[in-house]
């Protein structure tokens, strides 16, 4: 299901998980009360003279009156809002221990003014994974179970830092205004990919540790941070600066989850080229080790209904 789901289907879907437990499906996110996106949209409180008139949505009025001082944002987070059920919203000001990052100090920036293109990639990005996932969900036996809206957005800029550019937890993504990654459409676009996989993850009880942490500490048993070794197995390019594979990084929580997360997009990256009756600009993943094939089926099959359009290999 793409979209924002009715409130009694939240609901309903809700119950029914928690009567069947932790390893049930997943269920929706559920779209946002005005009381959360009014604490989203204003940390230190809304404007007291804050009037929406009766009958009015008010998580739409209290959009509006976030972006007030800039029309073009204004509009774009309306519609974002409108289309998926996505507030973009700020982060608090915290000091974040970021592990192999060491310590960042993060402060709230909303995506207006100089920030507003990082909006509009957002806005962008959530309509082709929205259209992405209509496309898989057709050509699906049974219907996926991947979600990537509404979404709680959390903008934000690291003090003297581009790091990291995004990071994900329980339908909230906290996004970088300046962070090294979120530099065009297309970037930004597969960034949210990312991060939407860590939240689907997240709600399987973190199917990526299950269903793929053998075969990636037997990777990085055997290759540890060596570049070379572990470019046949690496889903994506992402390099961390004197560093290895971002899906390999030493000191960035659990590997198994960011190796899925970027196998993930590396999925997403294909697909979405078959969808469109173009080749692929670098060999199928599932065409190297052996390893890529069964984590890359594995993934389809829990996430997007076993759906793989890429042609077999040779």
């Amino acid at each position: 299901m793409t979209g924002r789901p009715p409130a009694w289907i939240c609901a309903a879907a809700l119950l029914l998980t928690l009567a069947a437990g932790p390893a049930a499906a997943t269920s929706p996110p559920c779209p946002v009360s005005a009381a959360h996106a009014e604490a989203l949209l204003f940390p230190d409180g809304a404007p007291e003279d804050l009037a929406c008139n009766a009958g009015e949505d008010r998580v739409r009025c209290l959009i509006a009156a976030r972006y007030a001082d800039d029309a073009s944002a204004r509009d774009l987070a309306l519609t974002l809002y409108d289309e998926v059920g996505d507030v973009a919203g700020v982060e608090e000001p915290f000091t974040m221990d970021g592990g192999f990052r060491g310590t960042i100090e993060i402060v709230p920036e909303p995506p207006d003014g100089s920030y507003r293109t990082h909006l509009k990639w957002v806005l962008a990005a959530q309509r082709e994974i929205a259209d992405f996932l209509d496309a898989i969900g057709a050509r699906a036996e049974t219907p996926i179970e991947y979600h990537h809206g509404p979404l709680d957005w959390r903008f934000f800029r690291s003090v003297d830092r581009t790091t990291p550019s995004a990071y994900a937890q329980g339908w909230e993504v906290a996004y970088n205004v300046r962070g090294s990654l979120n530099k065009s459409a297309i970037s930004v676009r597969e960034l949210i990919f990312h991060e939407t996989f860590h939240l689907n993850d997240q709600q399987r009880g973190y199917w990526s540790r299950a269903a793929l942490g053998d075969d990636v500490d037997r990777i990085v048993a055997e290759c540890g941070t060596d570049v070379a070794c572990l470019t046949p197995y690496a889903p994506g390019k992402t390099r961390v600066r004197g560093g290895t594979y971002y899906a390999f990084q030493p000191d960035n929580g659990d590997i198994a989850r960011e190796y899925a997360a970027e196998l993930a997009v590396r999925y997403f990256i294909e697909q979405r080229a078959m969808l469109a009756g173009e080749p692929l600009a670098e060999p199928a993943f599932k065409c190297g080790p052996e390893a890529n094939a069964f984590a890359m089926q594995a993934l389809a099959d829990e996430f997007f209904g076993g759906v793989d359009l890429v042609p077999d290999c040779p």
